[in-house]
């Protein structure tokens, strides 16, 4: 698959189902994310991967925290995928590499991670919401104060249909525009836009 087919044909994928990639599979796909733009070369995060048992701790964590009527629907979201691979956001404060640059190298990881997957046919979504904020996660997970929850993918197959309908392509044409110097220069100082 070509980049620019795989890039259109993308699309966050809410059914999936066995198989997933393997732990080695995950680990060979983020050696190529991982070259993703990363100001320093910082690398500010890690992943956690859970399957079974895993994902099955992380629904009960996260359904303690929620209104006792909505348990059970938590504890079946964490199950709706064979992989849950939670990224964790680790920014490195005392360097000169701004901690919003990180984050945005972070997710543009996480972007080359969901295109590996899809050219690999593999479906995945970045699921973020209550994961994000829950201090129940953060120690189940090991988390330090310093790192921080940026969502989770959830990782499978995806369902046939679901992988042939895609949102149509918005016209992004009026989202470019071109910097003219001289038309800049010319409106400050009142005097003509040049040759």
């Amino acid at each position: 698959m070509d980049v620019m087919t795989a890039i259109l044909t993308r699309r966050s994928s809410h059914l999936l189902s066995d198989p997933g990639p393997t732990d080695a599979e995950f680990t060979y796909l983020l050696g190529g994310a991982a070259t993703a733009p990363d100001h320093g070369a910082l690398r500010p995060w890690r992943w956690v991967l859970l399957r079974g048992d895993g994902r099955a701790a992380l629904g009960d964590c996260l359904a303690a925290e929620g209104p006792p009527d909505q348990r059970d629907r938590v504890r079946r979201k964490m199950l709706r995928s064979p992989l849950k691979a939670v990224l964790i956001f680790v920014p490195r404060p005392d360097h000169r590499v701004q901690e919003w640059e990180q984050l945005a190298g972070t997710s543009s990881m996480v972007y080359a991670m969901m295109m590996l997957l899809h050219a690999r046919g593999y479906g995945s979504i970045w699921r973020t919401g209550a994961l994000c904020r829950s201090t129940g996660v953060r120690e189940l997970l090991g988390l330090s104060s310093a790192e921080r929850v940026l969502g989770s993918l959830d990782i499978g197959t995806p369902d046939e249909k679901a992988r042939r309908s895609r949102r149509p392509r918005e016209d992004v044409a009026a989202k470019v525009s071109a910097f003219d110097a001289a038309a800049v220069t010319a409106a400050r100082t009142g005097g003509p836009a040049g040759p």
